[in-house]
Protein backbone atom coordinates (compact mmCIF):
# COMPACT_ATOMS: atom_id res chain seq x y z
CA UNK A 1 0.00 0.00 0.00
CA UNK A 2 1.55 3.48 -0.90
CA UNK A 3 1.98 6.36 1.16
CA UNK A 4 -0.75 8.61 1.92
CA UNK A 5 0.33 10.68 4.50
CA UNK A 6 1.65 13.89 2.51
CA UNK A 7 -2.81 14.79 2.51
CA UNK A 8 -2.86 17.83 3.60
CA UNK A 9 -5.25 17.58 6.38
CA UNK A 10 -4.87 18.85 10.03
CA UNK A 11 -5.50 16.93 13.14
CA UNK A 12 -8.95 17.28 14.22
CA UNK A 13 -10.33 19.52 11.28
CA UNK A 14 -14.00 18.31 10.12
CA UNK A 15 -14.10 21.24 8.18
CA UNK A 16 -12.05 20.69 5.51
CA UNK A 17 -11.94 17.47 2.95
CA UNK A 18 -8.80 16.86 0.98
CA UNK A 19 -9.56 16.81 -2.36
CA UNK A 20 -6.82 13.90 -2.94
CA UNK A 21 -9.60 11.64 -0.94
CA UNK A 22 -11.34 11.27 -3.80
CA UNK A 23 -9.05 10.82 -6.30
CA UNK A 24 -5.55 8.70 -4.91
CA UNK A 25 -5.96 5.09 -5.77
CA UNK A 26 -3.66 4.52 -2.31
CA UNK A 27 -6.29 6.07 -0.22
CA UNK A 28 -8.97 3.74 -2.19
CA UNK A 29 -7.24 0.96 -1.24
CA UNK A 30 -6.79 1.79 2.52
CA UNK A 31 -10.57 2.38 2.58
CA UNK A 32 -11.09 -0.88 0.97
CA UNK A 33 -8.84 -2.50 4.02
CA UNK A 34 -10.08 -0.53 6.60
CA UNK A 35 -13.23 0.30 5.89
CA UNK A 36 -15.18 -2.15 3.39
CA UNK A 37 -12.91 -5.70 4.24
CA UNK A 38 -12.34 -4.22 7.78
CA UNK A 39 -14.56 -4.80 11.03
CA UNK A 40 -17.85 -3.51 9.56
CA UNK A 41 -20.82 -4.77 9.14
CA UNK A 42 -21.39 -4.30 5.11
CA UNK A 43 -25.34 -4.78 3.52
CA UNK A 44 -25.47 -7.92 0.71
CA UNK A 45 -29.31 -8.39 0.50
CA UNK A 46 -32.71 -9.44 1.00
CA UNK A 47 -33.66 -12.67 2.58
CA UNK A 48 -36.59 -12.95 0.40
CA UNK A 49 -34.06 -12.92 -2.84
CA UNK A 50 -33.30 -16.13 -1.33
CA UNK A 51 -36.31 -17.99 -0.38
CA UNK A 52 -35.33 -21.80 -1.21
CA UNK A 53 -32.92 -24.29 -0.41
CA UNK A 54 -30.13 -23.73 -2.34
CA UNK A 55 -30.92 -20.30 -3.74
CA UNK A 56 -27.92 -18.14 -3.85
CA UNK A 57 -27.10 -14.55 -4.96
CA UNK A 58 -23.56 -12.92 -5.82
CA UNK A 59 -22.96 -9.42 -4.63
CA UNK A 60 -20.06 -7.41 -4.05
CA UNK A 61 -18.35 -5.64 -0.67
CA UNK A 62 -15.84 -3.17 -1.36
CA UNK A 63 -13.92 -4.20 -4.55
CA UNK A 64 -14.36 -8.12 -3.24
CA UNK A 65 -16.58 -10.31 -5.04
CA UNK A 66 -19.29 -12.31 -2.21
CA UNK A 67 -21.35 -15.17 -2.82
CA UNK A 68 -24.40 -15.42 -0.10
CA UNK A 69 -26.25 -19.15 0.21
CA UNK A 70 -29.24 -21.05 1.57
CA UNK A 71 -28.06 -24.10 2.85
CA UNK A 72 -30.58 -27.57 3.19
CA UNK A 73 -31.08 -26.70 6.97
CA UNK A 74 -32.39 -22.84 6.04
CA UNK A 75 -29.26 -21.25 7.13
CA UNK A 76 -27.60 -18.15 5.27
CA UNK A 77 -24.22 -18.46 4.84
CA UNK A 78 -21.58 -16.20 2.74
CA UNK A 79 -18.23 -16.64 1.48
CA UNK A 80 -15.35 -15.00 -1.22
CA UNK A 81 -16.34 -15.56 -4.92
CA UNK A 82 -13.01 -17.27 -5.57
CA UNK A 83 -11.99 -20.50 -6.54
CA UNK A 84 -8.69 -21.70 -3.85
CA UNK A 85 -6.97 -23.49 -6.50
CA UNK A 86 -6.23 -20.17 -9.04
CA UNK A 87 -8.33 -17.55 -7.76
CA UNK A 88 -10.97 -17.69 -10.29
CA UNK A 89 -14.40 -16.63 -9.53
CA UNK A 90 -16.73 -19.61 -8.77
CA UNK A 91 -20.20 -17.70 -9.62
CA UNK A 92 -20.87 -15.77 -12.40
CA UNK A 93 -24.46 -15.40 -12.14
CA UNK A 94 -26.08 -12.59 -10.32
CA UNK A 95 -28.82 -15.20 -8.64
CA UNK A 96 -29.99 -18.53 -9.36
CA UNK A 97 -30.13 -21.81 -7.47
CA UNK A 98 -27.39 -24.52 -7.04
CA UNK A 99 -26.04 -26.92 -4.94
CA UNK A 100 -22.50 -26.79 -5.91
CA UNK A 101 -20.09 -23.95 -7.36
CA UNK A 102 -17.71 -24.91 -9.80
CA UNK A 103 -14.78 -23.07 -11.10
CA UNK A 104 -14.67 -22.72 -14.53
CA UNK A 105 -10.79 -23.27 -14.42
CA UNK A 106 -10.06 -26.70 -13.35
CA UNK A 107 -13.66 -27.47 -11.95
CA UNK A 108 -12.89 -27.50 -8.54
CA UNK A 109 -16.29 -27.91 -6.79
CA UNK A 110 -17.52 -26.26 -3.43
CA UNK A 111 -20.89 -26.65 -1.44
CA UNK A 112 -23.47 -23.72 -0.05
CA UNK A 113 -21.30 -23.14 2.64
CA UNK A 114 -18.43 -23.04 0.58
CA UNK A 115 -16.75 -25.89 1.56
CA UNK A 116 -14.38 -27.84 -1.18
CA UNK A 117 -16.05 -30.78 -2.18
CA UNK A 118 -14.16 -32.08 -5.47
CA UNK A 119 -10.65 -31.77 -7.00
CA UNK A 120 -10.45 -33.30 -10.29
CA UNK A 121 -7.44 -35.65 -10.64
CA UNK A 122 -6.80 -35.69 -6.68
CA UNK A 123 -5.18 -38.89 -7.22
CA UNK A 124 -3.65 -38.50 -10.07
CA UNK A 125 -4.64 -40.46 -13.84
CA UNK A 126 -2.82 -44.31 -14.42
CA UNK A 127 -0.49 -43.45 -11.34
CA UNK A 128 0.41 -40.10 -12.45
CA UNK A 129 0.71 -36.88 -11.15
CA UNK A 130 -2.34 -36.30 -8.37
CA UNK A 131 -2.22 -34.06 -5.44
CA UNK A 132 0.55 -34.48 -2.42
CA UNK A 133 -0.65 -37.25 0.29
CA UNK A 134 -1.21 -34.37 2.83
CA UNK A 135 -3.70 -32.37 0.56
CA UNK A 136 -6.72 -31.94 2.33
CA UNK A 137 -9.87 -30.54 1.29
CA UNK A 138 -11.07 -29.21 5.11
CA UNK A 139 -8.16 -26.61 3.90
CA UNK A 140 -9.73 -25.31 1.58
CA UNK A 141 -12.35 -23.76 2.22
CA UNK A 142 -13.09 -20.18 0.21
CA UNK A 143 -12.89 -17.58 3.23
CA UNK A 144 -16.43 -16.99 4.94
CA UNK A 145 -17.80 -14.38 6.46
CA UNK A 146 -19.70 -13.25 9.44
CA UNK A 147 -23.70 -13.18 8.24
CA UNK A 148 -26.17 -11.20 9.74
CA UNK A 149 -29.89 -10.98 9.57
CA UNK A 150 -32.51 -8.71 10.97
CA UNK A 151 -36.17 -9.04 9.70
CA UNK A 152 -35.03 -9.63 6.03
CA UNK A 153 -32.32 -7.88 5.49
CA UNK A 154 -28.74 -9.30 5.54
CA UNK A 155 -25.75 -8.01 6.66
CA UNK A 156 -21.87 -9.76 6.25
CA UNK A 157 -18.61 -8.90 7.61
CA UNK A 158 -14.75 -9.85 6.85
CA UNK A 159 -14.30 -9.65 10.52
CA UNK A 160 -15.01 -12.53 13.00
CA UNK A 161 -14.49 -9.85 15.58
CA UNK A 162 -17.72 -7.28 14.35
CA UNK A 163 -19.46 -6.04 17.42
CA UNK A 164 -23.39 -7.22 17.10
CA UNK A 165 -25.54 -6.09 14.16
CA UNK A 166 -28.30 -3.97 16.96
CA UNK A 167 -24.92 -2.61 18.32
CA UNK A 168 -23.31 -1.61 15.45
CA UNK A 169 -26.50 0.31 14.17
CA UNK A 170 -26.77 2.21 17.29
CA UNK A 171 -30.07 2.74 19.11
CA UNK A 172 -32.08 5.70 17.17
CA UNK A 173 -30.83 4.00 13.70
CA UNK A 174 -31.81 0.68 14.66
CA UNK A 175 -35.21 2.51 15.81
CA UNK A 176 -35.84 3.56 12.22
CA UNK A 177 -34.41 0.47 10.82
CA UNK A 178 -36.88 -0.99 12.35
CA UNK A 179 -39.57 1.62 11.01
CA UNK A 180 -39.24 0.18 7.90
CA UNK A 181 -37.96 -3.42 8.40
CA UNK A 182 -41.00 -4.52 11.24
CA UNK A 183 -40.88 -7.91 10.38
CA UNK A 184 -43.62 -8.14 8.01
CA UNK A 185 -42.35 -10.30 4.67
CA UNK A 186 -40.48 -8.20 1.96
CA UNK A 187 -41.16 -8.24 -1.74
CA UNK A 188 -38.88 -7.05 -4.25
CA UNK A 189 -40.38 -4.69 -7.04
CA UNK A 190 -37.21 -4.24 -8.90
CA UNK A 191 -33.99 -2.93 -9.36
CA UNK A 192 -31.99 -0.39 -10.98
CA UNK A 193 -28.01 -0.26 -11.61
CA UNK A 194 -25.79 1.82 -12.83
CA UNK A 195 -22.25 3.04 -12.80
CA UNK A 196 -21.42 6.38 -12.09
CA UNK A 197 -17.77 8.39 -12.80
CA UNK A 198 -17.20 9.45 -9.06
CA UNK A 199 -15.47 8.66 -5.76
CA UNK A 200 -18.03 6.22 -3.72
CA UNK A 201 -17.79 8.86 -0.67
CA UNK A 202 -19.93 11.83 -3.22
CA UNK A 203 -22.89 9.29 -2.95
CA UNK A 204 -22.65 8.88 1.17
CA UNK A 205 -22.16 12.55 1.34
CA UNK A 206 -25.01 13.55 -1.16
CA UNK A 207 -27.15 11.40 1.17
CA UNK A 208 -26.32 12.89 4.47
CA UNK A 209 -26.06 16.68 2.65
CA UNK A 210 -29.96 18.10 3.24
CA UNK A 211 -28.27 21.48 2.17
CA UNK A 212 -28.21 20.51 -1.39
CA UNK A 213 -31.81 18.93 -1.69
CA UNK A 214 -33.17 22.25 -1.24
CA UNK A 215 -31.71 23.89 -4.31
CA UNK A 216 -30.73 21.53 -7.02
CA UNK A 217 -33.76 19.31 -6.59
CA UNK A 218 -36.77 20.89 -8.45
CA UNK A 219 -39.06 18.03 -7.78
CA UNK A 220 -38.45 18.34 -4.28
CA UNK A 221 -38.57 21.32 -3.49
CA UNK A 222 -41.50 22.52 -6.01
CA UNK A 223 -43.61 20.36 -4.71
CA UNK A 224 -42.51 20.56 -0.94
CA UNK A 225 -41.17 17.01 -0.58
CA UNK A 226 -38.07 17.86 0.96
CA UNK A 227 -36.74 20.96 2.00
CA UNK A 228 -35.27 23.47 4.48
CA UNK A 229 -38.17 25.04 5.76
CA UNK A 230 -40.23 22.20 6.84
CA UNK A 231 -40.61 20.26 10.09
CA UNK A 232 -37.40 17.80 10.17
CA UNK A 233 -34.31 17.07 11.75
CA UNK A 234 -30.42 15.61 11.19
CA UNK A 235 -29.73 12.52 13.82
CA UNK A 236 -26.85 10.11 13.72
CA UNK A 237 -25.32 7.38 16.29
CA UNK A 238 -22.45 7.67 18.52
CA UNK A 239 -20.06 7.17 16.09
CA UNK A 240 -21.31 9.28 13.19
CA UNK A 241 -20.81 6.80 11.13
CA UNK A 242 -24.52 6.72 10.31
CA UNK A 243 -27.28 8.91 9.90
CA UNK A 244 -30.59 10.09 9.24
CA UNK A 245 -32.24 12.90 7.79
CA UNK A 246 -35.63 12.93 8.56
CA UNK A 247 -38.69 15.51 7.38
CA UNK A 248 -42.65 15.81 7.33
CA UNK A 249 -44.15 17.10 3.48
CA UNK A 250 -44.67 20.61 2.80
CA UNK A 251 -46.97 22.85 0.54
CA UNK A 252 -45.91 24.08 -3.43
CA UNK A 253 -45.60 27.79 -2.65
CA UNK A 254 -43.07 30.34 -1.69
CA UNK A 255 -42.20 32.37 0.83
CA UNK A 256 -39.55 34.58 2.05
CA UNK A 257 -37.66 32.42 4.08
CA UNK A 258 -36.54 30.09 1.12
CA UNK A 259 -35.87 32.74 -1.34
CA UNK A 260 -33.02 31.86 -1.97
CA UNK A 261 -34.70 28.75 -3.44
CA UNK A 262 -34.32 29.47 -7.28
CA UNK A 263 -35.43 26.08 -8.65
CA UNK A 264 -39.10 26.48 -6.65
CA UNK A 265 -41.92 26.46 -9.44
CA UNK A 266 -44.97 27.60 -8.28
CA UNK A 267 -46.71 27.14 -11.32
CA UNK A 268 -45.12 23.61 -12.53
CA UNK A 269 -47.92 20.94 -12.78
CA UNK A 270 -48.01 17.35 -13.72
CA UNK A 271 -50.22 15.87 -16.12
CA UNK A 272 -50.04 12.96 -14.13
CA UNK A 273 -50.70 14.58 -10.28
CA UNK A 274 -50.76 10.39 -8.86
CA UNK A 275 -47.06 10.49 -8.75
CA UNK A 276 -47.48 12.55 -5.88
CA UNK A 277 -50.30 11.21 -4.15
CA UNK A 278 -48.91 9.64 -0.91
CA UNK A 279 -50.43 7.67 1.81
CA UNK A 280 -49.81 7.48 5.32
CA UNK A 281 -48.29 4.02 6.41
CA UNK A 282 -46.09 4.23 9.24
CA UNK A 283 -46.79 5.78 12.96
CA UNK A 284 -45.08 8.77 12.53
CA UNK A 285 -45.49 11.77 10.98
CA UNK A 286 -42.19 11.81 8.64
CA UNK A 287 -43.08 11.34 4.77
CA UNK A 288 -39.29 11.46 3.80
CA UNK A 289 -36.59 9.29 5.61
CA UNK A 290 -32.89 8.70 4.35
CA UNK A 291 -31.15 6.44 5.99
CA UNK A 292 -27.39 5.81 5.81
CA UNK A 293 -25.74 2.61 7.37
CA UNK A 294 -21.87 2.75 7.14
CA UNK A 295 -20.25 1.46 4.80
CA UNK A 296 -22.41 0.60 1.69
CA UNK A 297 -26.19 0.80 2.00
CA UNK A 298 -28.61 3.70 1.98
CA UNK A 299 -32.59 3.18 3.01
CA UNK A 300 -34.99 5.41 1.33
CA UNK A 301 -38.52 6.57 2.13
CA UNK A 302 -39.88 9.05 -0.20
CA UNK A 303 -43.67 8.96 0.07
CA UNK A 304 -44.50 5.45 -0.33
CA UNK A 305 -41.45 4.43 -2.37
CA UNK A 306 -38.82 2.11 -0.49
CA UNK A 307 -35.49 1.34 -1.67
CA UNK A 308 -32.26 0.11 -0.74
CA UNK A 309 -29.36 1.33 -2.47
CA UNK A 310 -26.07 -0.52 -2.31
CA UNK A 311 -22.52 1.04 -3.00
CA UNK A 312 -20.23 -0.83 -5.04
CA UNK A 313 -16.96 1.41 -5.34
CA UNK A 314 -14.47 -0.12 -8.20
CA UNK A 315 -11.66 2.42 -8.21
CA UNK A 316 -11.33 6.02 -6.39
CA UNK A 317 -13.03 7.71 -9.77
CA UNK A 318 -16.39 5.52 -10.57
CA UNK A 319 -18.63 2.73 -8.04
CA UNK A 320 -22.03 1.41 -9.19
CA UNK A 321 -25.24 2.06 -7.82
CA UNK A 322 -27.41 -0.84 -7.14
CA UNK A 323 -31.15 0.06 -6.35
CA UNK A 324 -33.82 -2.59 -4.66
CA UNK A 325 -37.25 -1.37 -4.77
CA UNK A 326 -39.44 -3.07 -2.33
CA UNK A 327 -42.61 -3.19 -0.49
CA UNK A 328 -44.50 -5.32 1.94
CA UNK A 329 -46.21 -9.03 0.89
CA UNK A 330 -49.15 -7.95 2.34
CA UNK A 331 -49.56 -4.97 0.31
CA UNK A 332 -52.65 -4.01 -1.67
CA UNK A 333 -52.48 -4.07 -5.27
CA UNK A 334 -52.96 -0.66 -4.84
CA UNK A 335 -50.39 0.03 -2.74
CA UNK A 336 -48.08 -1.90 -4.95
CA UNK A 337 -49.04 0.29 -7.95
CA UNK A 338 -48.18 3.14 -6.23
CA UNK A 339 -44.85 2.20 -5.17
CA UNK A 340 -44.00 1.83 -8.57
CA UNK A 341 -45.16 4.63 -9.53
CA UNK A 342 -44.18 6.74 -6.93
CA UNK A 343 -40.66 4.82 -8.06
CA UNK A 344 -39.98 7.22 -10.76
CA UNK A 345 -38.89 9.95 -8.63
CA UNK A 346 -35.88 8.22 -7.35
CA UNK A 347 -33.53 5.16 -9.21
CA UNK A 348 -31.25 5.75 -12.39
CA UNK A 349 -33.64 7.94 -14.00
CA UNK A 350 -35.40 8.75 -11.85
CA UNK A 351 -37.04 12.97 -11.92
CA UNK A 352 -34.90 13.66 -8.76
CA UNK A 353 -32.20 11.18 -8.79
CA UNK A 354 -30.67 11.57 -11.95
CA UNK A 355 -29.74 15.09 -10.76
CA UNK A 356 -27.46 13.60 -8.16
CA UNK A 357 -26.07 11.25 -10.35
CA UNK A 358 -25.07 14.11 -12.74
CA UNK A 359 -23.60 16.60 -9.81
CA UNK A 360 -21.39 13.39 -8.64
CA UNK A 361 -19.90 13.06 -11.62
CA UNK A 362 -19.21 17.04 -11.93
CA UNK A 363 -17.85 16.93 -8.43
CA UNK A 364 -15.26 14.13 -9.66
CA UNK A 365 -14.24 16.39 -12.30
CA UNK A 366 -13.59 19.58 -10.50
CA UNK A 367 -11.79 17.59 -7.23
CA UNK A 368 -9.70 15.75 -10.20
CA UNK A 369 -8.54 18.94 -11.90
CA UNK A 370 -7.78 20.32 -8.96
CA UNK A 371 -6.25 17.42 -6.42
CA UNK A 372 -4.27 19.57 -3.72
CA UNK A 373 -7.11 21.95 -2.91
CA UNK A 374 -9.79 21.06 -0.27
CA UNK A 375 -13.51 21.63 0.42
CA UNK A 376 -15.43 22.99 3.00
CA UNK A 377 -18.22 21.71 5.82
CA UNK A 378 -18.94 24.73 7.81
CA UNK A 379 -22.63 25.18 7.10
CA UNK A 380 -23.90 25.66 10.60
CA UNK A 381 -20.69 25.65 12.25
CA UNK A 382 -18.24 23.37 13.25
CA UNK A 383 -19.94 20.80 15.60
CA UNK A 384 -21.04 16.97 14.91
CA UNK A 385 -23.87 17.07 17.07
CA UNK A 386 -27.72 16.00 15.95
CA UNK A 387 -30.07 19.09 14.72
CA UNK A 388 -33.55 20.07 14.74
CA UNK A 389 -33.42 21.38 11.05
CA UNK A 390 -31.88 20.73 7.66
CA UNK A 391 -29.82 24.31 7.30
CA UNK A 392 -26.47 22.11 8.17
CA UNK A 393 -23.45 20.03 7.30
CA UNK A 394 -23.37 18.50 10.65
CA UNK A 395 -23.70 15.22 9.17
CA UNK A 396 -20.90 15.16 7.07
CA UNK A 397 -18.55 16.39 9.45
CA UNK A 398 -19.51 13.61 11.36
CA UNK A 399 -18.85 11.06 8.99
CA UNK A 400 -15.20 12.68 8.30
CA UNK A 401 -14.64 12.44 11.83
CA UNK A 402 -15.56 8.88 12.01
CA UNK A 403 -13.28 8.18 8.56
CA UNK A 404 -10.74 9.99 10.04
CA UNK A 405 -10.40 7.53 12.94
CA UNK A 406 -10.72 4.15 11.10
CA UNK A 407 -8.33 5.30 8.01
CA UNK A 408 -5.64 6.87 10.78
CA UNK A 409 -5.41 9.99 8.55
Amino acid sequence: MGEISSIDWPAGDFTRVPYRLYTDADVFEREMARIFHGSTWAYVGLESELPETWDYLTTQIGNRSVVVTRDDKGELHAFANRCAHRGVKVCRQQRGKSRFFICPYHQWSYDAQGRLRGVPFIKGVGGNGGMPEDFSQDDHALPRLKIAARNGVIFASFSADVEDLEAYLGETNLQYFDRVFDGRGLKVLGYSRQLIPGNWKLMFENIKDPYHASLLHVFLVTFGLFRADQESRVAMDDTGRHALLISRKGEQKASDSISDIKNLKEDFVLADPRLLDPVKEFPDDATVVMQTIWPNLIVQQQSNTLALRQIRPRNAGSFELHWTFFGYEDDSEEMQTRRLRQANLMSSAGFVSADDSEVIKLAQDGVRQYADDSGMLLLDGRGTEDTPHMVTEVALRAFYKHYRKVMDL
